[in-house]
């Protein structure tokens, strides 16, 4: 009965995530979506990051936050929190491609091991940098000398996976 209950859970799951995380539709190019600001910081641009912040959040508020919540603590066992995650902050560029490419690694954070598949949720390197930025200042108090940039993301390649 347990393991039944456990499967069904499971299930439910990752029903909701591949449902309400973002995932699937038709991918618009870059250049279709007009009202996208470009993000690239450079520094001391303090404008260009705040706009990268505020598209970071927007992402985040329509895409992350039914998985992750709202307040990147995640559902324990189900989706991994954001906030004070060691997996994560062991390598935040790595968050860039799984924000890119969605995930089926089974992963630890901070102890608990996640299996839920993770679809892709942005389409753009640009997209992925502001909403990890997001995640890291808000959550994780990073410091705006400490938030990636674009460079970080030139040797990742958009990969969506396939479920």
């Amino acid at each position: 009965m347990k393991r039944f209950t456990f499967l069904s859970v499971i299930t439910v799951s990752s029903a909701i995530l591949l449902s309400s995380c973002g995932g699937g539709g038709t991918k618009e190019s870059s250049s279709a979506n007009e009202n996208t600001p470009k993000e690239e910081v450079k520094t001391g641009d303090n404008a260009a990051l705040t706009a990268q912040l505020q598209l970071g959040e927007k992402i985040y508020k329509e895409k992350c936050i039914v998985c992750h919540q709202i307040d990147a603590k995640g559902v324990p066992g189900a989706f991994p929190p954001l906030a004070g995650s060691d997996y994560l902050l062991a390598d935040p560029k790595r968050g860039i491609a799984q924000t890119l490419n969605g995930s089926n690694l089974e992963m630890v954070v901070n102890g608990v091991t996640y299996k839920a598949p993770m679809t892709p949720q942005v389409q753009t390197k640009e997209q992925a940098v502001a909403v990890i930025n997001y995640v890291l200042k808000t959550f994780n108090g990073y410091t705006d000398d400490k938030l990636l940039k674009m460079e970080d993301a030139e040797d990742i390649e958009i990969n969506p996976i396939k479920l």
